[in-house]
């Protein structure tokens, strides 16, 4: 108990405080442990099944099993790839390889890479850039990464007859801001404030979409990695949008 307002007050109120991050950090990295092990058990469990089968005689193999068993270890190699990045990201290894970048050139490739699948999907694919967009010191690659996956989840909630839209403009006070807007199902005001943790969905009902429930916070660690921020905003029923505010060079 914090007793007075000196200095050992205040070393009271320090040292619970970092009991309590402390108690919250086991109790996250136990929540993750767990979380990994529920993600790794299904599809671990389907090629077990499958294999003895096949081993056993109970199945003949068909190009049906051949691509299910294919699926399954994509999903593995999927989870495996995102934590692996996740743990540079926590260690401050994830490397960058920074450079002078047209982010109008960025974003129509981006664009580009996903039309088909919004064409498929019935849902409109916007691009929106401010004129005299500045060139933005970053890695492409590892942006692209993060705005895929952002486009990849506004189209999973947004359906058909529905549009996602892609914009960039130039900050006040210097730097680039980002957004992934679109009209869907939205976010629930109790989920929004977890979206970016690992292994969070938002949408329990969705577990097995073939994701790895990592997509959020691989992108928030990759943009943090650029000294930047990440947030979103969203009312249920209204769309999401998600906002990248990048530095200036």
């Amino acid at each position: 108990p914090v007793r007075s307002k000196d200095e050992l007050g205040m070393l009271a109120q320090a040292f619970n405080k970092m009991s309590r991050d402390l108690a919250n950090a086991l109790r996250l990295r136990r929540q993750m442990t767990a979380d990994i092990a529920h993600e790794l058990r299904s599809p671990l469990t389907v090629l077990s099944g499958y294999a003895e089968a096949l081993s056993e005689g109970k199945l003949k193999g068909n190009p049906d099993i051949f691509n299910v068993l294919h699926q399954e270890t994509r999903q593995l190699s999927r989870l495996v790839d995102d934590l692996r990045l996740l743990s540079l990201a926590d260690a401050g290894e994830l490397s960058l390889l920074l450079q002078p970048t047209d982010v109008r050139a960025l974003l129509e490739q981006v664009i580009t890479r996903h039309s088909v699948t919004a064409e498929q999907k019935g849902i409109q694919l916007h691009l929106q850039v401010s004129e005299g967009l500045p060139k933005a010191k970053l890695d492409p690659d590892r942006m692209a990464q993060v705005l895929d996956n952002l486009i990849l989840n506004a189209f999973r909630y947004t359906p058909a007859g529905g549009w996602v839209r892609l914009s960039a403009e130039t900050l006040p006070a210097g730097g680039i801001r980002l957004k992934v807007a679109d009209n869907g199902s939205g976010i629930a005001p109790e989920d929004l404030p977890f979206i970016f943790e690992r292994f969070y969905r938002a949408d329990k009902a969705r577990q097995s979409n073939q994701e790895s429930g990592l997509g959020l916070a691989i992108a928030r660690s990759i943009v943090e990695a650029h000294g930047g921020r990440i947030s979103a905003e969203s009312q249920p029923g209204s769309g999401a949008t998600f906002i990248i505010e990048l530095p200036s060079t």
